[in-house]
């Protein structure tokens, strides 16, 4: 088994050192063949390495990096002041190939500005997306794009169509994973003009294209991959953590009104802990930065070590599956680039 070197933004996100120097500890016990690189401030990964009992850890080493970007900070401000904050050192890693990926709970903008100005992006995709994975009826589907691209062409819908199909496949393992296009109706007359447009150039592809889907299909399972901009995208995604979180907020509510109801609640404990598994959003987190010349997840801000962990969990699997390349590989076979291009 070929070695997997990840490398953790250990400043990023609202917790730092505390929550991902815990996840990787996590992470070398539950995931093999990694080994992991920690990116920031020595003195305080060292001390967190030492609380942890991890210091004689040989999996893991520290690069250090002086600067952190804040989560509030411009990403253009961090992209020009910030060249070695822990963010930007661990995607110079990438590229300079001594790790095979990033994970990250820093500030998104920064994050997909800096991805983008280091790695470039693969021949023929000329936008990056984001994609994360949601529960649906039928397991999970995988969504693109969450907010990266508010206004998109149809060549940029096509393109996010072929790059979640890739991630589906090596995620889910999936051999022809369904493709649908999120428009107001599934008829062929409704829509935007960029939709209709979108819709042709993906049917005309060998991907298995469903068709216009609904905001519905999301948690349905209709479709393996939902392809939308990323206005509407990171729309849907609030909507869902938001409807998710009053559905536990009426359920503890309801159950807690009298005795009869508490005991009610004692008995469908079980089911109860089972929704609250299935809406767990820690077990979701980590979004791909698709279409870049190398892997970058994206963890919440706000990411405990069980959410950070699965970030570095998706990481790994991207690097197993060799995703970039496959993008770079299926894309070149839709859009084959001439002379001039």
């Amino acid at each position: 088994m070929t070695k997997k070197i990840i490398a953790l933004d250990a400043m990023g996100g609202d917790h730092g050192p505390r929550v991902t120097v815990s996840a990787a500890k996590k992470a070398l016990r539950e995931i093999a063949g990694i080994d992991l690189l920690l990116v920031g401030d020595e003195d305080q990964l060292k001390a967190e390495l030492e609380r942890l009992d991890m210091l004689n850890e040989p999996r893991v080493s520290i690069h250090h990096a002086s600067e952190v970007v804040g989560m509030d900070e411009a990403p253009a401000q961090a992209l020009k002041k910030k060249k070695d904050s822990s963010m930007r050192v661990a995607i110079d890693l990438v590229k300079a190939k001594e790790v095979q990926a990033c994970v990250s709970a820093g500030n998104t903008g920064a994050l997909m500005a800096t991805s983008k100005f280091v790695l470039k992006t693969i021949p023929g995709i000329s936008r990056p997306a984001i994609c994360t994975m949601l529960p649906s009826m039928t397991g999970h589907t995988h969504m693109l794009d969450l907010g990266a691209n508010l206004e998109c062409t149809p060549e940029n819908l096509c393109e996010f169509a072929v790059m979640g199909s890739v991630l589906a496949q090596s995620v889910e393992g999936v051999d022809k994973p369904s493709v649908g296009l999120l428009n107001i109706g599934s008829e062929a007359m409704k829509g935007s003009d960029l939709i209709k447009k979108a819709n042709l150039l993906i049917a005309d592809t060998d991907l298995n294209y469903y068709g216009f889907v609904e905001g519905d299909d999301i948690y349905k399972g209709t479709v393996d991959v939902v392809v939308t901009d990323g206005f509407a995208g990171n729309v849907s995604l609030k909507t869902g953590e938001g409807l998710a979180a009053l559905v536990n907020h009426v359920l503890r509510k309801e159950f807690k009104k009298n005795i009869i109801t508490k005991i009610a609640a004692i008995i469908a404990l079980p089911v109860l802990q089972a929704v609250r598994k299935t809406l767990d959003p820690r077990r979701y987190n980590g979004a791909s930065l698709l279409g870049l010349n190398g892997i970058v997840v994206k963890s919440h801000g706000g990411a405990g070590t069980s959410s950070f962990f699965n970030a570095i969990k998706i990481a790994s699997i991207e690097i197993e599956n060799e995703v970039p390349q496959r993008i770079s590989t299926l894309v070149e076979s839709y859009f084959p680039r001439t002379e001039d291009s």
